[in-house]
């Protein structure tokens, strides 16, 4: 009852790299039981700074029942200014607590955690948004980072193989190491390009950017799939003109997302198509002749369900660490 283990970034890392598979796996199963009422996932919280407007660290409790069984938070802190150093845009750690008594059992660095359960579940949403696969189809990718990356990993764990990639990022540099891993880790054909409105044209787009407000205002064509990961790229008008698959539809219409903003400008939801766990168990379907959009919010549930998976493997393998003592009190009295 009073283990408390530690399990570090490169272990997670570690863990991840080799069992994307199953990863995917567990995050249709965590969007199912999510959808089956099985989970409590409270809105997240904010924490925002009024001299760093474009920072925030954020909360993300949740409960998932199934065969998880754990509570928990992700407390994810975002700094855009970090890649001017080199360094990652995101850091994050995951308490998990025993669902029985309340207390804590560990803690894991989680930003490997959050990029792979947020790629995951991009893929998850590709593999059934199209069913039909992506042989003679490009995949565009909208942003160059650690997600971007990660979602590519995924898509080709998932078994998303398009003839090509395109890579559009504003920092060139990035862009370009992205396209070296695409040419090197999966050796597809993978370019850069300059031009947004090219990247768009693909049959699918991966938006996985830090902005802030909409900027892409033409509406997509059928038969287009876009993963609207980052949420904020789209204008409502884009949004409006297309399917909509959502992971939580109460979760995602608020903070200023795009669907938020489409809710806004419509005054009703009637723009909402379904759920992605809906689509998974075959009961919401998507017209043909019209471009989808699937809005992930990211729900807390997903970092629980992959955090307690990273967890079972690394006290299996003996590379979780052990704090002895960690409770000051083990009694009442």
């Amino acid at each position: 009852m009073f283990d408390f283990d530690v399990v570090a970034g490169e272990t997670v890392r570690d863990v991840l790299s080799g069992k994307r598979a199953e990863v995917l796996g567990i995050v249709g199963n965590a969007y199912r039981s999510h959808e089956a009422g099985e989970s409590v996932n409270p809105d997240s919280y904010f924490l925002r700074f009024p001299e760093k407007p474009d920072s925030r660290i954020i909360a993300l409790p949740a409960y998932l029942g199934a065969d998880v069984q754990l509570a928990g938070i992700k407390w994810i802190a975002s700094f855009p200014k970090n890649t001017e150093a080199g360094n990652p845009r995101a850091s994050a750690v995951l308490i998990l607590n025993d669902y029985e008594t309340g207390y804590p059992v560990a803690c894991l660095e989680a930003a490997n955690i959050s990029a792979a359960r947020t790629a995951a579940s991009a893929a998850v949403a590709a593999s059934a948004l199209r069913p039909g696969g992506f042989a003679g189809t490009r995949i565009a990718i909208v942003g160059g980072g650690v997600i971007a990356r990660n979602i590519c990993d995924y898509l080709h764990a998932a078994g998303c193989a398009p003839d090509a990639y395109l890579v559009h990022d504003l920092h060139q540099e990035s862009g370009q190491a992205l396209v070296e891993h695409l040419r090197t880790t999966q050796q597809r054909a993978a370019s850069f390009t300059d031009d947004l409105g090219t990247a768009l044209e693909a049959e699918t787009v991966v938006f996985a950017t830090t902005a802030l407000e909409p900027y892409v205002t033409t509406p997509f064509k059928p038969g287009q799939v876009v993963l609207n990961v980052s949420l904020r790229d789209l204008a409502p008008e884009v949004v409006l003109a297309a399917e909509n698959i959502f992971d939580d539809v109460d979760h995602c219409l608020k903070a200023n997302t795009s669907p938020h903003l489409a809710e806004q400008l419509t005054g009703s939801r009637d723009f909402v198509t379904g759920t992605l766990a809906g689509v998974l168990n075959g009961d919401v379907s998507v017209a043909a002749d019209r471009p989808v959009i699937f809005s992930p919010f990211g729900l807390g549930v997903l970092d629980l369900a992959v955090g307690a998976f990273v967890l079972q493997q690394a006290r299996e393998a003996g590379t979780a660490i052990a704090i002895p003592h960690f409770f000051g009190e083990t009694r009442r009295w």
